[in-house]
Parts: C-alpha cells; structure tokens; sequence
C-alpha cells in the first residue's frame, strides 16, 4: 500500500515523519532559546548582549531542525552542507561580504556596547529608541512611533550620539530680545527662571550665553543642567516659562524686522 504513495523514493510516513521532526524541533527550538535566554538573563552580561546571543543560539537550532528534517526525508546531509557551504562561498564572492561584516559589526557592538537597549541614539542622521541589535542590524524606535532598521555596520562604522547613556544633560533654550531692551535685567530674569525650577540642578549652575547680535535681535540662550530622564520637560517648561516672565516683566521678544530706507533723485 505505502508502494502507491512513493514519489520520488519517499513514502507518506517519510512526509509524515518529516513533519513530526519539523514541528517538534521548531518548538523544541523555541523552548530551548527561552531556556538559555532565562539561564542568561540571570548573569550580568547587558540586555543588549542577552538578546544578540538568544537570537544567535536560536538561528542555530533551527539550522540543526532543518537539516534534521532533511535527513528524516533520507536526504544525505552531507552533501547538503557541502552544497551551501559552496553556494555561500559563490555569493560571498559576489557582493556578500556584507553580511559577515553586519555579523562582525553585531558582535562588537553587543560585547563593547556603545548603545543598550532603551537608549535614545542619533546614529547616521537617524534618531530613535534602541529596541535591539540583531545578527545583522540594529533595530531603532522613533518617536513618532516609526520602526528603523539599520545595518550593524553602518551602526558600527559611523559616530553614535547617545543622549542618554550620562545620568544628566545639559538643556539649551534659545530666545531673542530687542535691541532696546535691558540686557543685564534679561539676563537676570533668566537666571531666576531657570534656579526656581525645581528640576533644575544647582551644580552645574545655571548660565546665561549673548550667542549672537543678529539682525532684528540680541539672542540669549538658557544653559540649565538637569537628569537626562527630565530632559525635555525641562526643555519645555523653561521655554514657556522664559516666554511668560518676559512678556510679565516688559521684556520686549521681537519678530523679525526689515528695515527699507527709499532714496529721492
């Protein structure tokens, strides 16, 4: 009877047999990676270095269940892994390089960790939450909720701003005054804007900077220092505040001006 069912020397019970082995080993697979993703949680080791190692471990398993599942279908093994390695080897030499770089630019990324995970980075121009770092690329969550990936070696080849690897961070508020306002007395509303918020550090203190005479404009900027997680409540809030006691005090934010001087022949 299973004579009818042979295609290609393979029987029913071998297709059966090759499912069994296919679907057991993929859960098998995902046991195991939890297993060793539990067991090296419990070290010291960095989430970042956690998850890179999980998602290495369980790419092997499932290479060993596919070829587990080829051999279940009396294919001989061995040649297979010869084949791919040869195939490999032929797209390597085609432009694949790539990838064993991504893979290279993975591994030192998760052992020398100039990002972790939940850092908000600015990498190549690209800014966002580190979410993870895989075999071949970094993953980034944007603010506005948009989902980025990146190659590791770009990742790993360009500067990396890290705004949130340093326990504090120094916030910049830009504002303009007119030119017939009083600049000490602007200053000084300033400073005391900034010294009465109450998440604003008093080492560093508080500064004022004259950044530029520009054209309709003397321009301030705010320098207060705070813990990098209330960056940028304090950001905002001074800016408002900044705006309220000025406009409070009579000190004048000026909008731009042209000035046109038409000459008689």
């Amino acid at each position: 009877m299973a004579e009818m069912f042979q295609f290609n020397n393979l029987t029913v019970w071998d297709i059966g047999a090759a499912l069994v082995v296919l679907v057991a080993g993929y859960i098998i697979a995902r046991i195991l990676t939890g297993m060793f993703k539990d067991s090296i949680s419990r070290t010291k080791l960095p989430s970042l270095v956690i998850d890179f190692l999980a998602r290495f471990f369980s790419i092997l398993l499932y290479v060993i269940v596919i070829l587990a599942t080829l051999s279940t279908l009396n294919f001989d093994v061995g040649p297979v892994v010869l084949g791919l390695s040869a195939v490999i080897g032929l797209i390597l030499g085609f432009g694949m390089q790539d990838t064993l770089t991504n893979l290279g630019a993975g591994i030192w990324i998760a052992a020398l960790r100039p990002i972790d995970k939940n850092e908000y980075v600015e990498i190549n121009g690209i800014s966002g939450t580190v979410s993870g770092v895989g075999i071949m690329a970094t993953e980034l969550l944007a603010p506005d909720n948009k989902f980025i990936t990146i190659p590791n070696k770009l990742v790993w080849g360009n500067p990396i701003i890290n705004a949130t690897r340093l326990p504090t961070r120094r916030v910049s508020v830009d504002v303009g005054i007119s030119y017939s306002s009083n600049i000490d007395r602007a200053i000084e509303i300033a400073i005391e804007t900034m010294k009465s918020h109450t998440k604003v550090l008093s080492d560093p203190a508080p500064a004022v900077m004259t950044t530029e005479l520009a054209d309709s404009s003397v321009n301030l900027q705010l320098r207060a220092w705070t813990k990098t997680g209330d960056f940028w409540d304090v950001k905002k809030e001074l800016t408002e505040n900044i705006f309220k006691a000025y406009r409070e005090l009579g000190i004048e934010i000026p909008f731009p001006q042209l000035d046109v001087h038409l000459e008689k022949e």
